[in-house]
């Protein structure tokens, strides 16, 4: 037996469709995150972009356990001396709902180019509008 290495020429994608309505947020970023670096396929290969596209949809009314809606807040820096924004989940999920699913599974994916070709085939969603309908996304159910 030969150990198989996919080619990028050979990856085949799928679009998915997931509804983020009441789920965890932890455990949808994982699901997405695996499903975007195309590890459940049996071709994965660590330094290919094998990965899926997903379609992400009500990201408002995603779910985040114990105190985490009060307490969690999202950092960002200007790189100037006093720059630091610290903004909480709350205020996020008002302004960009769909920035905390980003965030979350943005943090699980590789760094670097490769994680962010990977990154760019996730879509994510306020509402449950999506404008994907002629790739006709597979649901996929958590």
């Amino acid at each position: 037996m030969k150990t198989m290495s996919a080619k990028a020429s050979e990856v085949q994608r799928e679009w998915f469709l997931v509804d983020a309505s009441d789920k965890v947020l932890g455990r949808l970023a994982s699901e997405i995150a695996k499903i975007l670096r195309g590890k459940h396929k049996p071709i994965y290969t660590p330094h290919v972009d094998t990965g899926d596209y997903i379609v992400v949809i009500n990201a408002e009314r995603v779910i985040l356990t114990g105190n985490k809606e009060n307490s969690k807040v999202y950092h960002r820096h200007s790189g100037r001396p006093g720059g630091l924004k610290t903004i909480p989940v709350a205020e996020m999920r008002k302004t960009h709902p769909t920035r905390i699913i980003e965030k979350a599974v943005g943090g699980m994916m590789p760094k670097g180019p490769l994680g962010r070709a990977m990154m760019s085939k996730l879509k994510v969603y306020a509402g449950p509008e999506q404008p994907h309908q002629a790739q006709s996304p597979k649901p996929l159910n958590f």
